[in-house]
C-alpha cells in the first residue's frame, strides 16, 4: 500500500481510496501567461512519476490538471503588449504541452479550462453568499474566513504569519475586506478587462474559486489526492479547502506537496527573483530524460538544486544505463527478478522514495554486468528485465541504439575498421563527423557505440 506524507496531518499515512481500484487526483496546472520554468517542470514530473507508479501497481488513475486561462497576470501581459488575452493563453498553453511532451509527461486524463466553468463558479459563489459565508463589496465578492473554523490547516500557522509570508498573488481589495485574510471569489470588471455576467455585477472569478469548482465538478466530493508545489499550500490550496468547508462539502482526503527548485545559494527560484530558468532552454540543451533522472534521485519533498554539475551527472548516469541496455540487448527475453521488483515497490510505497528506488536500479545494473561477465546469461537477462521494468514504470525508456539510422551505424562500423587497421587519421575523421551530426561516440574494447546527444 502506498504511504504518502499528508500536509494536513503532517504525517505519512496510507493513501486511502474512495473507490476501490481507482485513484482520483487533482493537480493544480499552469497559469498560461509565459513559458514554463524549472519549478513547473518539477511539479509535473513528480506527479507524472506518482501517476505512472500507481498505474504500474494496477490502479486506474484519473488525473485532472487544469489550465488557468483567466488571471491578473494574463490580463497584465495582454494590456502591456496590446494583444488579446486569448492569444496569450492559447500560445502559452501550446508551449506548455510542448515542454511536457519533451519531458515525457503523460497528458492528464482531463484538462479543464477555467473559462469553461464560469457559470458553475457563479453558482458556487451564490451558494456561499446564501450561507452567509461570503459578502459583496464595492469591488467584488469575498469569502469570510470567519465561516471556516479551522482556516489555516494546510499552512500550520496563525493567520498573521500566513499573511506575512504566503503566496504569489498580490493582496486584492484590502480596503473592502472585513478581515485581512478574506479573499476574492469574484472581481468586478475594470476597463479593458474580460468579464462575465453575475448577479452581483460583471466580472471574473478569483483564482481560488476556479480550482475548487473544477476539482469538485470532475472528481466529486471526497476525492483522493490534491497535489501541487509547496508554494501553493497557502494561500491557494488553503483557500480552495476553505470554500469547500464553507459549502459543507468534503474536499480532498489527502494533500501532497513537492519541494522547491532552488538556486546555487539555496533560494527558491521564482520570477520575482529573476532567477528562473526557462524549461524549454534546459530541454533544448540536454537529453530531456536528464531532468527526470535528477528529480528521481532527489526525494520529492526536498529542495532540489539544478546546476551544471548535477545535470551533467544525470546525463552521465543515463549514458551508463543506455550502455547497459545496448550491452544486454541480446538478452532481452528475461523475466523480471521478483526480489528486485518487491524492493522497488517497498521503496516507492515508503512516501515515494525514488532515491532508494534509483539506488536499487544502479545496484541491479552492477549485478547484471557481473553476471554477464561470469557467463551467467539467465541471471543477467532477469536483472536486465528488472531494470527495464522499473525504469519504464518511472517514465525512463532506455536506448540500446535501435533508433540509430543504418547510415550512422555504418560510419561507426567504418570507424572500428579504421581503428583495427591502425588508420587513426580516418578513425578520428569519422569520429568528428559523427559528433558534428549530434551523436555521442563511445569506444570500448567491444567496439564503437553511438547515441544521440
Amino acid at each position: 500500500m502506498l504511504n504518502l506524507y499528508d500536509t494536513a496531518t503532517k504525517s505519512v499515512k496510507p493513501l486511502a481510496l474512495r473507490d476501490p481500484g481507482k485513484v482520483s487526483i487533482y493537480l493544480c496546472g499552469p497559469t498560461v501567461y509565459g513559458p514554463p520554468h524549472l519549478g513547473h517542470g518539477r511539479a509535473t514530473l513528480v506527479y507524472d512519476i506518482l501517476r505512472r507508479y500507481l498505474s504500474y501497481t494496477g490502479l486506474q488513475v484519473r488525473l485532472v490538471s487544469n489550465i488557468t486561462d483567466i488571471d491578473d497576470k494574463i490580463i497584465d501581459r495582454a494590456n502591456n503588449e496590446g494583444r488579446p488575452w486569448q492569444d496569450i493563453t492559447t500560445k502559452c498553453e501550446n508551449v506548455w504541452f510542448e515542454a511536457m511532451g519533451k519531458l515525457g509527461v503523460l497528458r492528464p486524463t482531463d484538462v479543464p479550462h477555467a473559462t469553461e466553468y464560469v457559470d458553475q463558479m457563479v453558482a458556487m459563489i451564490g451558494n456561499l453568499i446564501a450561507r452567509d459565508a461570503a459578502y459583496v463589496t464595492g469591488d467584488g465578492v469575498y469569502l469570510s474566513i470567519a465561516a471556516v473554523p479551522d482556516y489555516g490547516l494546510l499552512a500550520h500557522q496563525n493567520v498573521d504569519d500566513m499573511l506575512s509570508g504566503g503566496g504569489d498573488r498580490e493582496v486584492f481589495g484590502a480596503d473592502n475586506k472585513r478581515h485581512p485574510a478574506d479573499f476574492a471569489l469574484w472581481k468586478f470588471t475594470k476597463p479593458g478587462e474580460p468579464s462575465w455576467p453575475s448577479p452581483w455585477g460583471d466580472g471574473r472569478p478569483g483564482w481560488h474559486s476556479e480550482c475548487v469548482v473544477m476539482s469538485l465538478e470532475l472528481l466529486g466530493e471526497g476525492f483522493d489526492l490534491h497535489c501541487g508545489g509547496a508554494d501553493l499550500r497557502f494561500p491557494h490550496h488553503e483557500n480552495e479547502r476553505a470554500q469547500s468547508v464553507a459549502l459543507g462539502k468534503s474536499f480532498a482526503n489527502h494533500w501532497m506537496h513537492n519541494g522547491f527548485v532552488v538556486d546555487l545559494e539555496g533560494e527558491k527560484m521564482s520570477k520575482s527573483l529573476g532567477n528562473v530558468l526557462n524549461l524549454l532552454d534546459l530541454l533544448d540543451k540536454y537529453d530531456p530524460r536528464a531532468y527526470r533522472m535528477l528529480l528521481l534521485q532527489t526525494h520529492y519533498r526536498s529542495p532540489v538544486r539544478v546546476g551544471q554539475d548535477n545535470i551533467d551527472a544525470s546525463v552521465s548516469a543515463l549514458a551508463g544505463l543506455d550502455a547497459f541496455a545496448a550491452r544486454t540487448a541480446g538478452h532481452a527475453t528475461g523475466v523480471a527478478d521478483a526480489d528486485v521488483v518487491q524492493k522497488f515497490m517497498a521503496a516507492m510505497d515508503n512516501d515515494l522514495d525514488t532515491p532508494a528506488a534509483m539506488a536499487l536500479v544502479f545496484d541491479t545494473v552492477r549485478r547484471a554486468n557481473t553476471a554477464l561477465d561470469a557467463g551467467d546469461v539467465d541471471t543477467a537477462a532477469s536483472l536486465r528485465a528488472s531494470v527495464v521494468e522499473v525504469l519504464g514504470s518511472l517514465g525512463i525508456e532506455l536506448s540500446s541504439g535501435d533508433d540509430i539510422g543504418s547510415d550512422i551505424l555504418e560510419k561507426a562500423a567504418a570507424l572500428d575498421a579504421a581503428r583495427s587497421a591502425k588508420d587513426f587519421a580516418v578513425a578520428d575523421a569519422l569520429r568528428n563527423e559523427l559528433q558534428s551530426l549530434g551523436y555521442v561516440v563511445e569506444t570500448s574494447k567491444e567496439g564503437t557505440r553511438v547515441r544521440r546527444g
